[in-house]
């Protein structure tokens, strides 16, 4: 007794057109027996593409946001722990952040005490830079992103030719 395999797999012309199926059909041929027709198709997901652009600008989004994040919280922390503005460090750190901060700067009165500052708004810039990175990434995903997906479908044949 003779078992005899086929798989032809057919994909689509050109490249272009990335929601055409793709199909997979195995042929199981057995001496004596029916042939039996397996036929697998798959469907390609036409918006990966779309989704894949919105996941990377949401990326983009929250790295820059968090690189400004953690250029305030290490301002916040010089200034909290009394750091000399004088020293180079400092100074860039502050140089830096000052124009981030400055729509914040007479919002609140900053306590200080022997050299140390509690700079509250620093404390409010990371709020605010926080909500709005969130909020821009969210509109990004919104406009951008898909959620749709590709459908996958199986189907099984059993021709009786002898």
């Amino acid at each position: 007794m003779e078992d005899r395999t086929e798989i032809i797999e057919t994909t689509p012309e050109t490249r272009q057109v990335t929601s055409a199926p793709r199909t997979t059909e195995v042929r199981t041929h057995e001496r004596g027996a029916p042939e039996v027709e397996h036929t697998e198709s798959v469907a390609y997901d036409p918006f990966e593409n779309r989704r894949m652009t919105a996941y990377r600008v949401t990326q983009l989004i929250y790295l820059i946001f968090g690189i400004i994040e953690g250029l305030i919280i290490i301002r916040f922390v010089l200034k909290a722990l009394g750091a000399n503005p004088s020293a180079g460090f400092a100074d860039f750190i502050y140089g830096i952040t000052y124009p981030l901060i400055l729509p914040f700067i007479g919002l609140f009165g900053n306590p200080a005490s022997q050299g140390t500052v509690l700079e509250i708004n620093s404390i409010v810039a990371l709020i605010v830079y926080a909500l709005v990175g969130w909020l821009l990434a969210k509109l990004v995903w919104i406009m951008l992103g898909e959620t749709r997906s590709a459908v996958k479908t199986r189907s099984s044949a059993i021709d009786s030719h002898v």
